[in-house]
């Protein structure tokens, strides 16, 4: 793997590290620390998650525009201020929403930007490319994870300050390891953003069925971060073994990469083959979670869960990569990255009204059916292209 891969890796465990120390916690905070209702807490979640829908589309075309350490630099920059303010002003509920949809904003810019550069970067390396970010991104969800019983020992509030470290950490690393990637890493300026105007429609059309299916993957999966941990709370389930379930999320995602990868090479797994697999898996694991009354059947859920997301999540940034015309590449994986984000915000709102309204064995039902149902779309995504094909193959008759 290339050194500047692993660069851009350390720089994603960074970043995620540090969002790490807040997202399990937010709610919490919101709720005991700022006497709010979790309906407040989830408006600003909301907030926060519909900041970086908007980041990840402005991120994309300023990627494609202006080049990768502009627009990094720039969503970290955003990223840090927001943190370091919120380190300050914690205290004040509208603030707080403030500084955190700030953050949320400038971290959208930064995800596709990276992915596509990882892309552009080492562009021989194929999914291994956006698989590499990825792995990077849950050891930042392992680390922060498991750093927040230290960081909050003294006191709980302590989290804003680690948060803000780590983001400043962040900045002074972009600044000095990705300078000189603002040039012509990254394809992004003059013809080919001319030639990429004249594209065929066909590509994006493909872009948005295979994100269909990536949305409805989310969808299920923020179930995991919003209604199951309160569902396995009203158990009589403890909160820290609710937090060993994403511990282990990301050390089998780290360490059982190999596997994963023999089972793509054997199995001679196409994109839409991975893709394929793993929503099955992910709807297997929300069977599972219908028959889930006590701790291991959570974490066999979680298990086959975290099987299915190491299948999903690296297969659609590479199909967006490979679907990308010359000059789009930033573009593409921001549609992508903000339809997940998408599903982080509509997510639990939508779990939470099903819940009500019914029980949550009936939400892991309907999203087990819902994934099923995102299977064909997987496999055909691909199907505007024959008409592009067809198209060219006219034209050059002509």
């Amino acid at each position: 793997m290339p050194k500047s891969i692993w660069i851009l890796m350390v720089a994603t465990a960074i970043n995620i590290t540090g969002a790490s120390f807040l997202w399990p916690l937010n709610a919490i905070i919101m709720t005991q620390l700022l006497g709010q209702s979790l309906t407040a807490s989830g408006a600003v979640l909301m907030l926060n998650a519909g900041a970086g829908v908007l980041g990840s589309l402005i991120g994309g075309r300023l990627y494609d525009r202006i080049g990768a350490y502009p627009t990094i630099l720039l969503g970290c920059v955003l990223s840090a201020a927001s943190a370091v303010l919120l380190a300050f002003y914690y205290g004040e509920y509208g603030w707080y929403a403030v500084f955190l949809a700030g953050m949320g904003f400038g971290s959208g810019m930064m995800a596709p930007s990276m992915y596509a550069l990882a892309g552009s970067l080492w562009p021989e390396g194929g999914r291994k490319s956006a698989n590499a970010i990825y792995v990077a991104q849950n050891v930042g969800v392992s680390l922060g994870t498991a750093l927040i019983g230290v960081v909050t020992l003294v006191r709980l509030t302590d989290v804003f300050v680690a948060n803000a470290a780590m983001h400043v950490l962040l900045l002074v690393y972009i600044a000095v390891f990705f300078r000189h990637w603002s040039g012509s890493k990254g394809r992004t300026a003059g013809a080919g953003i001319q030639h990429a105007n004249k594209a065929s429609k066909y590509r994006l059309q493909a872009l948005w069925i295979v994100s269909v299916a990536f949305f409805i993957s989310w969808l299920g999966y923020t179930q995991w971060q919003a209604n199951v941990s309160v569902y396995i709370q009203s158990l009589g389930i403890p909160l820290h073994a609710y937090s060993i379930l994403w511990t282990m999320n990301g050390l089998l995602i780290v360490f059982a990469q190999p596997l994963i990868h023999w089972v793509i090479q054997k199995g001679k797994l196409t994109l839409k083959g991975q893709m394929g697999l793993g929503l099955f898996i992910f709807a297997l694991s929300y069977l599972v979670l219908t028959q889930a009354q006590v701790f291991s059947g959570f974490f066999v859920a979680m298990l086959i869960l975290t099987i299915g997301e190491m299948f999903v999540w690296p297969a659609v940034p590479t199909i967006a990569n490979a679907l990308a015309p010359s000059g789009r590449e930033g573009a593409y994986q921001g549609i992508v990255n903000s339809v997940a984000t998408g599903g982080r915000m509509i997510g639990p709102l939508l779990g939470g009204i099903v819940v009500d309204g019914f029980s949550i064995q009936v939400l892991f039902v309907l999203i087990s059916i819902l994934l099923l149902l995102a299977i064909p779309l997987a496999r055909i995504y691909d199907r505007p292209l024959l008409k592009e094909h067809q198209n060219d193959n006219l034209n050059n008759v002509q």
